[in-house]
């Protein structure tokens, strides 16, 4: 190519560069900002990821500060930045129960909150360094605990609605996941948040529907969060089945294999990752599925033996040892000798990793007050030694009240 014609071509590029960069300050300069400050409402799910974006700002102002704010007019306020206008911050490495300090990151303009708690709902505003407000958001997240699992194939219907006077409760459901598994009978799910409608609902807050919010808007008022507070989010799930993508890089792996073994004695190759672990008998485990999110379509297989939701779901049973919450990941109670194996992991559809598990009853374990058991004996240690300092003080104490009026039993031979 001669030097003209590259000359050409940087200057395009650099051209639609600019017209991209003046398109993007151009949805600020339509956009204007509300005079009036309005919240708009927004409900996810517990240990969900989600993002807010600014939607207008002055041209003026080039990067932004979020506030955080539990109740409107509350006199603490958290600030979300590093005063750099970002913060960079991995989703894979952000653990549920953080603080929400530690938890954000700030992208052109838009704020991202991982793993959202219900503590972090309330009001969320997009401003400068001085206090300016330009948008608002009404952030609703909703607990995962008592959810509501409705299996279709079981003939289980939603909730119907429920009706206070003027007050309508309802579920509002997301769209369906895709199918878990492929080549298989597999699931998918739907996940219902609670939603309200009524009349008595402050105008500051901006609603999709007419006086529609979520159930934990600050839109909602006081008396009413009684009445809708029984209300949970719903989980619906059915079958399905779609047919598996051909994957020609499996194909190709597997004549290499079939080319270098002896004949009759091809050497075992796995389809996904495996990742192993060995796991002392009696002590809890979690898995959770690389790269997923509640929001997905996880499944988990054992082996040949698929753990559908309708079976392990949590909830379903309340004496289960092994089951999967509502977070996609797999729970196992008390390792038994017989939960050695594979257990194969589904994202999207897609067949991705494997766990093999090994159980041994032998060798040291450390203890520590993160493990789940070691914090039950400690636990129950601390009950006995309490029950019994109980005891001892409460005999005494009649011990005494007998000699002060004169009327305690001789106990002596």
């Amino acid at each position: 190519m001669s030097l003209a014609h590259t000359t050409v071509l940087l200057w395009v590029w650099s051209t639609l560069q600019a017209f991209e960069i003046v398109e993007k300050e151009n949805i600020f300069q339509k956009t204007p900002c509300p005079a009036f400050l309005m919240f708009d409402n927004a409900a996810y799910l517990a240990d969900m990821s989600f993002e807010l974006p600014c939607h207008c700002k002055p041209e003026e102002v080039l990067t932004v500060v979020w506030y955080y704010q539990k109740h409107l007019g509350s006199s603490h306020t958290k600030v979300l930045t590093d005063f750099d206008g970002r913060l960079l911050t991995e989703a894979s490495q952000v653990r549920a129960g953080s603080d929400m300090l530690v938890r954000f990151s700030i992208h052109m303009f838009s704020l991202l909150v991982f793993r959202a708690q219900p503590e972090d709902s309330g009001l969320y505003f997009c401003g400068t360094r001085k206090g300016d407000y330009f948008y608002a958001y009404d952030v609703d997240i909703q607990s995962s605990e008592g959810m509501v699992a409705i299996f279709k194939d079981k003939g289980q219907e939603p909730f119907a609605d429920e009706y206070h006077g003027s007050l309508r409760v309802f579920t509002t459901f997301w769209e369906w996941t895709p199918c878990d598994r492929c080549g298989v009978r597999g699931e998918q799910w739907r996940i219902g948040l609670c939603y309200l409608q009524s009349p008595d609902l402050s105008p500051r807050y901006r609603k999709t529907l007419p006086d529609v919010v979520s159930c934990g808007s600050q839109a909602v008022p006081r008396k009413l969060r009684v009445m809708v507070k029984g209300h949970m989010p719903e989980l619906l799930v059915q079958s399905c089945l779609v047919p598996c993508k051909k994957n020609q890089i499996q194909k190709g792996m597997l004549a290499i294999y079939n080319f270098v073994s002896k004949v009759g004695s091809r050497p075992w190759m796995p389809q996904v990752p495996i990742q192993f672990h060995q796991q002392r008998l009696g002590h809890g485990l979690i898995i959770s599925c690389p790269g997923a999110r509640p929001e997905h379509a996880v499944a988990w297989d054992k082996d040949h033996q698929r753990l559908y939701r309708t079976q392990y779901l949590k909830g379903v049973n309340r004496s289960m040892r092994v089951f999967i919450d509502h977070g996609n990941q797999l729970h196992i109670r008390f390792t038994q000798l017989s939960d050695r194996g594979i257990y194969y992991c589904w994202r999207q559809g897609v067949r991705i990793a494997g766990f093999r598990l090994g159980v041994t009853s032998r060798g040291r374990y450390p203890a520590s007050l993160s493990d789940p058991e070691t914090r039950s004996a400690v636990q129950l240690t601390l009950i006995g030694y309490l029950l019994i300092i109980v005891v001892f003080v409460t005999i005494h104490l009649c011990r005494c009240c007998c000699y002060l009026f004169r009327f305690c039993p001789n106990f002596s031979p």
